[in-house]
Formats: structure tokens, sequence, C-alpha cells
């Protein structure tokens, strides 16, 4: 079926997403990654309505975001400001963290998602969603003692912190999409294209300040990783949208096997970054992947 084969490549892509972060971030200063990487990301996006506006026949549908009004474009201003917060926690987090640690933290994020829903959007939980929960809440607690070997105490720990928030963060960006998409009724084209050229406008002021020194700061060194963080995030956003466009797509089934991406990046700290405590981590981050498709299932 070519919509499970375009959902596990999506799931790579995401794991190389986590990835070349690591690869930018280590011994490199967080703030300019993070600036640079959303530029490269404005940048293809700005390409693709450029082209738009010029050859129309020569963008696929689904590249062509709809005319926004100026309270439309607000909202994703909003959108933009929140995946801001969410992403500049998320990258402290995981400059300073294991990816083995810091990957699976975050894709707790569906699991926040649904505490949001029950909370705000008075959803209840099926027996599924529950167990997910329980599951995914023990499994973090397994992290825990497995960092807690290497010297990581999750309750104290500044950087598990900023991943726990910038994971937070995502989860209200994740909510707001329902509304975005579902109340306000905008396409997806439409939200992906703007937020994504919006997110540097947002970022620019923390960057100037890095670039002034108005506060003690690490030096930037250019990677070739940075501009892949942006296309490995679009291109697995874009097999996503790809997958879910198919007729016989289950979006449970989609968004589960988007989760083995913590996989890719679990492997991948332990074999090209050296990480340690494999075994007892490989536990814990199964744990965290089957709650959160129970969580998505239920």
């Amino acid at each position: 079926m070519p919509w499970i084969v375009a959902s596990l490549v999506s799931a790579f892509f995401l794991g190389f997403y986590d990835l070349s972060k690591k690869h930018a971030l280590r011994d490199n200063a967080v703030l300019p990654v993070l600036f640079l990487s959303t530029v490269c990301g404005a940048a293809v996006w700005l390409v693709l309505l450029l082209a738009g506006l010029a050859v129309p026949a020569a963008v696929p549908a689904a590249f062509v975001p709809e005319a926004l009004t100026p309270a439309q474009h607000g909202l994703v201003f909003l959108k933009s400001v929140i995946v801001a917060a969410s992403w500049a926690f998320t990258y402290f987090g995981i400059k300073h963290l294991p990816l083995s640690l810091g990957s699976p933290i975050r894709a707790t994020g569906p699991l926040w998602t649904l505490c949001g829903a029950l909370v705000v959007l008075g959803e209840r939980p099926s027996w599924l969603e529950n167990a997910g929960i329980l599951l995914t809440l023990a499994s973090f607690y397994g992290l825990s003692v497995a960092g807690r070997s290497e010297g990581i105490h999750f309750h104290r720990n500044k950087w598990v912190g900023c991943m726990i928030a910038g994971t937070l963060f995502g989860a209200v960006s994740g909510l707001y999409d329902k509304y975005l998409l579902g109340t306000v009724r905008l396409s997806a084209a439409a939200v992906q294209a703007w937020f994504t050229l919006y997110l540097p406008v947002v970022l620019l002021p923390l960057f100037v300040g890095w670039w002034l020194r108005w506060w003690p700061r690490n030096e930037f060194h250019w990677r070739w990783s940075i501009p892949f963080i942006a296309f490995s995030l679009l291109i697995a956003d874009y097999v996503y949208f790809d997958a879910l466009r198919h007729p016989d797509a289950l979006v449970s089934l989609v968004s589960s096997l988007r989760r083995g991406s913590v996989l890719v990046a679990f492997a991948g700290g332990l074999f090209l970054f050296g990480e340690v405590n494999s075994r007892q981590k490989f536990l814990a981050v199964l744990g965290v992947l089957t709650g959160i498709v129970l969580t998505i299932l239920g």
C-alpha cells in the first residue's frame, strides 16, 4: 500500500530531521542555527509561491495556498510565535542532552495534545487512550532512570525542562492547528507556507541579539546539516500530506507510523554520536512509542 510506504518515508525523514539538528548544534551556538534553518525552509516556500505566481501550472495544487485575509494572517502569525517558542526550547534541549533521551521526550507530544484536548475541547479518552497515557508516563519514568546513570536528573536538569517546555508548546501548536484547519477552515498549504515564512521574522530579534552580543554567547560555525534541518522537515511533511491524500489511508495508522521517527533518531544517537545505555533506553523508547501508538489509535 503506497500510503504506508509514504508514512514510513515520512518517519525516516523526521528521524533525519532530529539527527540533523543534533549534528548542527554540537558545540555550536543555538540561535543562529535555529534562525538560519528557518530561513532555509522559508526560502523553499518563497520559491514555490513565486513560481506559482509566474507559472501556475508548474506548482502542484497541494502547494498553492489560498489568499488569506489580514485577520487570518494574524492567526497564522500567532502559530509561528508558538512554533518558534517550541523550537527554541527544543533546540537548546537537543544541544545539551543525548539524542537517545531528548528525541523520546519530544515524541510524547501527542500525549500532551490529547491532555490539552481533554481540558480545552472537553474530549473524553477511550480505554486505549488511557492505556497509552499510562504506558507513556511509565516509560518516561524509565527514561529518567536511564538518564540518571549519565548524571542527568530529570526533575532538576534545565535541559530536560527545555525539552518538556518545547514539547508542551508543540502540543499547543497541535491544538491550534485543529482550530486553524477545522474551525477557521484554512488549507494545510496556507498554514504551512505562511507560518514557515513568518518564522524567521519572529526569530529575527533573537538572532540580532545574539549577533550584537546582548548576552554572553557561544560562537557559531556553519555546517551542512543546517539546511538539511529545513529540507528534511519539509520532505517529511510533504510525504505525510501525500499519504493522507490517499483515499484508503487511515489517519490513525499514518500518525502511528510517523512516530517511528524516534527509532531512527535513537539509532542515530547511538551509532553516529556514540551515546550509551542503549538497552535500558531502548526498552523505554519502545514503551513510549507503544504508548503513543495506543493513544493515537484510541
